[in-house]
C-alpha cells in the first residue's frame, strides 16, 4: 500500500510540473522560441527610423494608435485582436510587427505570421465567433506548393445543343476526356485555383430572347463537367447567360451551385452579381471579380437591380469600379474577370484598354479578358498585367464544327515574396478535340501571335508576360 502512495505521489508531482512547464512556456516560452521570424524575402523597407518597442504594453500601443489605416488593413483591430494575435504566435512577433507600426506597409504582418493582415482578421473572426463581422464569400483553399500560388483561366466554355463541339461531344459518350486531352486536364485539376468563362445555360426552361442571332443552352446534367475540368470558380458575366431570360440565369445559378462551385458576374440582384470570390490560400487573401461589357449596343442580356436577377455591367463601369475597390480593401490581391472586345479580332480596342487603366486605378492586381472568340494581345499597365482576349476554349457558334483554331489559358502564379508572375499556356482545338500544345514550333508560332497583337508587353519564349 504504502509503495502504490509512493507511485502515486510521484504521478502527482510529474503532473504538476508538466502542468507548471506548460504554463510556462505560454507565458514565457514564445520569447525564447517564437514561432516565426522576419523573413528574408520581406517587402518591408526601413525607410525610416523604427519604433523602440521595449514591452508588449508599448507594442499595443504603437499598433492601436500609431499605425495607418492600410498598415491594419482598414481592420477594427483592437486589443482582443492584439491578445489572440500574440497567443497564436508570440509577444516577440507582436513586438516586431509594432516596430513597423508607422510605416504605410501591411507587408509585415505575413512577414512575421506567414499570413496577411486580411487573413489573420478573418481567422481571428472565425476562430473567435465574429463571422458577422465578416459579409464575404470566402474559400481556403489548401496549395500544392507553399511557395506559390497558381491561378488558372480559361476563355470561353459551353456544351450547349446544336452546336458542332457539343455534337461531338454526345458522339464520344458524353466524355469530356474524349474532348480535352488528359494533358490539358492534368494542367487544370492541378492548379489551385481554376476559373472558366462558363458561356451558356444549364436550363430545360426559360423562354428564347426574341431577336438574338445566337442562343445557347445546355442540359443540366453537363454542368457536372465543370468538375472534370478542375473548375474552383464559374464565370457568368457574360452575353449568354441570360440567352432564355431571367428563368434560365436563375436555373443556370441553381444548376451551378448544387455542384458547390462559387460563380461571379450573376446573381439573383446586382449585390449578389457584383460579389467577389474570395480565396485564402497560403497566407494570402485573393479576390476574383467578374464582369461584361458586352452587349455594348444591344440590351439582350439584363443587368441585375436591387431586386431582378441579371449580370454585372462594365461599359459604364462605375459600378465595377466600385467593386474592385471594395475588394481592395478585403484582399491582398484582385483579379478582374471580364467580357468585352469586338468578336473575330485580334487587336484589342481603345476601349478595351481605356476600361482595363480604370480598373488598375480602382486596384486590379491583373485583369484577365474574353468574349472575341480569338486571341488578342497583352499589356502592362502600370506594373499590373492585362490578357485581353483568351478567345475560345471549348466552344462554338454553328452547327458544323468549327475549324482549326488556337487559343490559350493564362496562369498567375503569387511568389512567396508577394509578386506576380503570369504566362500564356497554348493549346489547340482541331476536330472536336482540345490539346495542350506540346510542340515547340506551334507554341512560338502561338506566342508571336500574340507578341503580334501586342503593344506595350510581350510573352518571352516560355509564354511568361513582360514589359518592353
Amino acid at each position: 500500500m504504502k509503495k502504490n502512495n509512493h507511485m502515486v505521489g510521484i504521478c502527482a508531482t510529474v503532473f504538476v510540473l508538466m502542468v507548471i512547464g506548460v504554463v510556462w512556456y505560454l507565458l514565457f516560452g514564445y520569447r525564447i522560441v517564437p514561432r516565426l521570424k522576419l523573413n528574408e524575402t520581406s517587402k518591408v523597407q526601413a525607410d525610416k527610423p523604427l519604433l523602440d518597442i521595449s514591452n508588449i504594453d508599448e507594442a499595443y500601443d504603437a499598433i492601436l494608435n500609431k499605425s495607418t489605416n492600410n498598415f491594419i488593413g482598414s481592420h477594427p483591430i483592437d486589443e482582443s485582436f492584439l491578445g489572440w494575435f500574440t497567443g497564436n504566435y508570440s509577444v516577440e512577433a507582436v513586438e516586431n510587427i509594432a516596430a513597423y507600426a508607422e510605416l504605410d506597409n501591411a507587408d509585415i504582418w505575413y512577414d512575421v505570421s506567414g499570413s496577411s493582415i486580411h487573413v489573420l482578421w478573418y481567422n481571428y473572426c472565425a476562430q473567435t465567433g465574429l463571422q458577422d463581422s465578416i459579409d464575404e464569400r470566402i474559400v481556403e483553399k489548401k496549395c500544392d506548393s507553399s511557395y506559390q500560388t497558381v491561378l488558372t483561366f480559361t476563355g470561353d466554355f459551353s456544351l450547349a445543343e446544336g452546336v458542332g463541339t457539343t455534337s461531338y461531344f454526345h458522339s464520344v459518350g458524353d466524355d469530356l476526356t474524349q474532348c480535352i486531352d488528359g494533358t490539358l486536364l492534368n494542367e487544370m485539376n492541378a492548379s489551385d485555383i481554376t476559373v472558366v468563362n462558363n458561356e451558356c445555360t444549364y436550363s430545360t426552361r426559360g423562354t428564347p430572347l426574341v431577336g438574338k442571332d445566337y442562343l445557347f443552352r445546355a442540359d443540366p446534367k453537363t454542368a457536372e463537367n465543370l468538375k472534370v475540368m478542375g473548375t474552383d470558380v464559374v464565370g457568368l458575366a457574360n452575353n449568354h447567360v441570360y440567352d432564355y431570360g431571367s428563368v434560365g440565369l436563375l436555373d443556370t445559378l441553381e444548376n451551378v451551385q448544387k455542384l458547390d462551385l462559387p460563380v461571379i458576374g450573376a446573381g439573383k440582384n446586382i449585390k449578389e452579381a457584383s460579389e467577389p470570390i474570395y480565396f485564402i490560400a497560403n497566407g494570402k487573401k485573393i479576390a476574383i471579380v467578374a464582369a461584361t461589357q458586352i452587349e455594348r449596343s444591344t440590351k439582350y442580356t439584363k443587368e441585375a437591380t436591387e431586386d431582378s436577377p441579371g449580370v454585372l455591367k462594365t461599359l459604364h463601369p462605375e459600378k465595377y469600379l466600385s467593386a474592385i475597390a471594395q475588394a481592395k480593401k478585403n484582399a491582398d490581391y484582385v483579379i478582374c474577370f471580364v467580357h468585352w472586345g469586338t468578336e473575330g479580332t485580334h487587336q484589342y480596342g481603345v476601349d478595351q484598354y481605356t476600361l482595363a487603366k480604370s480598373f488598375v486605378e480602382a486596384g486590379a492586381d491583373a485583369i484577365i479578358g474574353g468574349h472575341t472568340h480569338c486571341l488578342q494581345g497583352v499589356d502592362m499597365i502600370q506594373g499590373v498585367p492585362v490578357y485581353y482576349s483568351l478567345g475560345n476554349f471549348y466552344f462554338s457558334q454553328e452547327s458544323e464544327m468549327p475549324s482549326d483554331y488556337d487559343t490559350a489559358m493564362t496562369q498567375l502564379i503569387i511568389e512567396s515574396d508577394g509578386s506576380i508572375q503570369t504566362k500564356l499556356v497554348p493549346c489547340h482545338f482541331s476536330a472536336g478535340k482540345l490539346s495542350l500544345v506540346k510542340e515547340q514550333s506551334q507554341f512560338q508560332q502561338i506566342i508571336g501571335d500574340v507578341n503580334s497583337y501586342s503593344d506595350h508587353a510581350k510573352l518571352d519564349e516560355n509564354g511568361y508576360l513582360v514589359e518592353q
